[in-house]
C-alpha cells in the first residue's frame, strides 16, 4: 500500500475536468492510503467558492462536491502540532505555511506530498529543502506501484 499525502490543488481535479485531472484521478486507487492536515475541507470550500463566484460551478454542484468529499477515506492529522516546522520550512522556500504544512505531514510520515501546485513545487524543489518528499501529480508511480 502506497501512503500519499495529498493538498487541495490535486483533490479538486477529482472533481473537475481540467489538465492533470486523470493524473490526481489515480490517487483514488484503493491501493493507495491518503493522508491530510485537519483543515484540508476547509481549503476545498475555499475553492469551491472561488468556482461559484467566478460562475463556473453552482451553488449546488459546490454543495454536491461538498457531500462527496466525505465519501474519501481521508486520514486527517491536526496542524496545531506541526505549525513551528511548517513556519519554518515556508520561510525558507519562501511558501505559504498552509502548503508546506501538508509537506512536513509526509515527513513525518516517511511518504511524499502530492500536488498540483507548480509554484509551490517549484520553490521547494529550488530549495533542495525535503524535495524527496514531494511529488509532482504527473509523476505518481502506476497504479500498484511503490513510493
Amino acid at each position: 500500500m502506497s501512503v500519499y499525502v495529498v493538498d487541495a490543488s490535486v483533490a479538486a481535479k477529482w472533481f473537475f475536468d481540467e489538465p492533470l485531472s486523470d493524473d490526481a484521478t489515480r490517487l483514488l486507487d484503493a491501493s493507495h492510503t491518503l493522508h491530510v492536515p485537519d483543515f484540508f475541507l476547509l481549503e476545498i470550500d475555499n475553492v469551491l467558492c472561488k468556482k461559484v463566484r467566478r460562475g463556473e460551478i453552482s451553488g449546488g454542484e459546490a454543495q454536491e462536491i461538498r457531500s462527496a468529499m466525505g465519501i474519501f477515506p481521508l486520514q486527517k492529522h491536526p496542524f496545531q502540532l506541526l505549525m513551528d516546522p511548517a513556519f519554518e520550512l515556508a520561510a525558507q522556500t519562501q511558501s505559504s505555511p498552509y502548503d508546506c504544512l501538508y509537506l512536513i505531514i509526509a515527513i513525518v510520515l516517511g511518504s511524499q506530498m502530492v500536488t498540483a501546485d507548480r509554484r509551490f513545487y517549484d520553490n521547494i524543489c529550488k530549495s533542495h529543502l525535503t524535495a524527496e518528499n514531494l511529488c509532482w501529480v504527473e509523476d505518481l508511480p502506476p497504479i500498484g506501484g511503490k513510493t
